[in-house]
């Protein structure tokens, strides 16, 4: 079993334990010896269930089994053994209660993990306690005869202590996770001066040329190919906005006016290196274009690949209601391309999947023998499965980078992270049918270049790019020596974001812009470790760099060197990536589940100086 599946199953005892012990004390105060007896066994029998699945997670090596081992099943082994020990000498009756705390105990340490960060804090523990004897102590009351009850107020003063010890101590601020290696909490320390909308690119690269381009945001009915409206924040008036193509030197310069867009607008170029006062970060490199503005950007198509453009000012209902376009450079000292080049930007409107603005079957005709790359763009915050029925492909470039080698492949899907690209490469058969396929769906968002039957795909297992491809030799790797190490622990939990109490999506226990800032030099070689102890998947991104990837889940990359701008860390994933500092400025570092981003997970990473 994954160590995803060993989660979800350790979730899933850990809600029959709670059951198991709150029925047995129920049953017991209402009367029905036999029935808590049998749930009792019950009890302890999913009990041990949980420390087997436990154990089965630390020997997967899950970061997040710690508090489990330390706090939560020493905590619920006594409250159960305290339980058992009264039914067996002294009966049910006076199991009532040891019983009911075992419930509780079992609700609590069930509980927590949603609500405390990690590691988990003295204070959060001491809280958990006092709460679970409160509830004791309250149980205690009701089903006791009045000479107890009178008793019990005797125990309210050292639990209320307990938990207000808890909460004096949650108010000391604890050492975070993400302060290793200099990092400092946004706004702390030396302040960032930089010339925020000031292009750093006057003329192109010899060789090549000024390729202008004017964006226009504004609101817009888009009409999808199956005939299906949607009202849309649109560049140009299209969904996706025009796509934008260049050649290796040349010198973009692209201006954009906002129309009628209220909340104001920017230009993010996705996964591309752009110097900081390009990125379209509103509030960091640039302010956000407001109605009736325009702003202009500069830069060198010096990277070559497949990306694309969305706005960052509201982006989590911006993107999605339409203002995103893609992005290819090509290489100058290649040949005329042969054959069909097509940029497939998958987005959903409204709850309709499409392939650009293709929300059915799109059919392109291509010859025998003809050589086809395909370049699939994920504009959605979720994950997509892309697949190819009918013919073997290879994974010839990931966000833009190429892969060394790729061999090729059939029969199996890719799952293409939110923000991510893949570039397939494809030589036409001379017979069957074959299509591309999102989320195994022949009927919808699909795109057929020979007619004839398509392979069910949904049975197909997923490419591991880790060891696809030959590997070759990198600037650095596993064991370099890195001049700052950051860890990122993704999760739930209660945190403020943009000053406002949420049930946030954190990193290391804290919400935007709470978050320290991660601080870098010039130069410094930087490892991040990112690691999701949540039940959500978070596409990772990093503006201005792309990271090397050194491992997931303890297992080193074996095939082509990954080279990623976006990378999917799934609920108990451990990524370590690493990247050059060589990008002067402030940077966004963020989930690009864009609506995680917008409850708390995010944070900078800033150059010194």
């Amino acid at each position: 079993m994954s160590t995803i599946g060993l989660i979800a199953l350790d979730l899933t005892i850990a809600l029959l334990v709670a059951a198991a012990w709150l029925g047995a004390g129920i049953t017991a105060a209402t009367g029905r010896g036999g029935t808590a007896k049998a749930l009792t066994a019950g009890a302890v029998a999913v009990t041990l269930a949980r420390v087997v699945v436990v154990v089965l997670l630390a020997g997967r090596g899950w970061w997040f089994v710690q508090d489990k081992v330390t706090f939560a099943l020493p905590l619920l082994g006594l409250a159960a053994a305290v339980a058992v020990g009264v039914l067996v000498w002294r009966g049910v009756s006076a199991a009532t209660v040891p019983l009911l705390g075992a419930g509780f105990t079992a609700t609590t340490v069930l509980i927590l993990p949603f609500f405390s960060g990690y590691p988990m804090r003295v204070s959060q523990a001491l809280i958990s306690i006092s709460l679970i004897g409160a509830a004791t102590l309250v149980a205690w009351r009701v089903t006791s005869p009045t000479p107890v009850r009178v008793r019990v107020g005797r125990f309210l003063a050292p639990v209320a202590a307990v938990g207000l010890a808890g909460v004096a101590l949650g108010l000391v601020p604890a050492q975070n996770l993400a302060q290793q290696a200099g990092a400092q909490p946004a706004g702390s320390g030396e302040q960032h001066h930089h010339p925020i909308g000031t292009s750093l690119e006057t003329v192109p690269a010899p060789g090549g040329q000024v390729r202008r381009f004017e964006l226009e945001a504004r609101r817009a009915s888009v009409t999808l190919a199956s005939g299906t409206t949607t009202e849309a924040w649109t560049y140009n008036g299209s969904a996706p906005g025009p796509e934008i193509m260049a050649t290796e030197g040349d010198l973009l310069e692209v201006t954009l006016t906002n129309v009628d867009i209220e909340s104001g607008v920017t230009l993010h170029w996705h996964g591309y290196d752009v110097p900081n006062p390009e990125d379209g970060a509103p509030g960091l490199t640039q302010e956000a274009v407001k109605p009736g503005g325009r702003h202009v950007y500069r830069f060198l198509a010096d990277q070559v690949g497949t990306y694309w453009y969305h706005t960052h000012q509201v982006s989590a209902e911006g993107v999605r209601k339409g203002l995103f376009g893609t992005l290819v450079v090509k290489p100058r000292s290649a040949p005329p391309p042969e054959g069909l080049d097509l940029t497939l930007p998958v987005h959903t409107f409204d709850g309709i999947v499409a392939l650009g603005s293709h929300d059915g079957v799109t059919q392109k005709t291509v010859p025998p023998g003809s050589p086809v790359r395909l370049r699939v763009i994920n504009t959605d915050s979720t994950p997509h499965r892309i697949s190819l029925a009918g013919t073997a492909l290879r994974v010839v470039a990931v966000d833009g980078n190429d892969l060394n080698e790729p061999g090729e492949v059939s029969g199996v899907a890719l799952r293409l992270a939110a923000g991510g690209r893949y570039d397939l490469a494809l030589r036409m058969p001379g017979s069957g049918g074959v299509a591309l396929l999102v989320d195994d769906d022949p009927a919808r968002a699909a795109l057929r270049l020979a007619d004839g039957g398509v392979a069910d795909t949904s049975a197909w297992p997923e490419l591991d790019l880790l060891s696809y491809g030959s590997p070759s030799a990198t600037p650095f790797g596993l064991g370099s020596k890195f001049d700052r190490d950051f860890t990122m622990v993704l999760d739930r939990g209660l945190a403020m974001v943009d000053g406002r109490p949420m049930y946030a999506h954190t990193v290391n226990g804290l919400g935007h812009p709470s978050v320290p800032t991660q601080r870098v030099r010039e130069g410094d070689l930087v490892r991040f470790t990112v690691v999701n102890r949540g039940l959500d998947t978070h596409p990772w991104h990093l503006h201005g760099h792309r990271v090397l990837v050194l491992s997931k889940d303890g297992r080193d990359v074996s095939g082509s060197p990954l080279w990623l701008d976006t990378f999917d860390v799934r609920p108990g994933e451990v990524w370590r990536v690493a990247f050059r500092a060589n990008n002067p400025g402030v940077w966004m570092n963020h989930c690009h589940n864009l609506d995680h981003a917008d409850q708390g997970m995010a944070l900078h990473l800033s150059y010194d100086g």
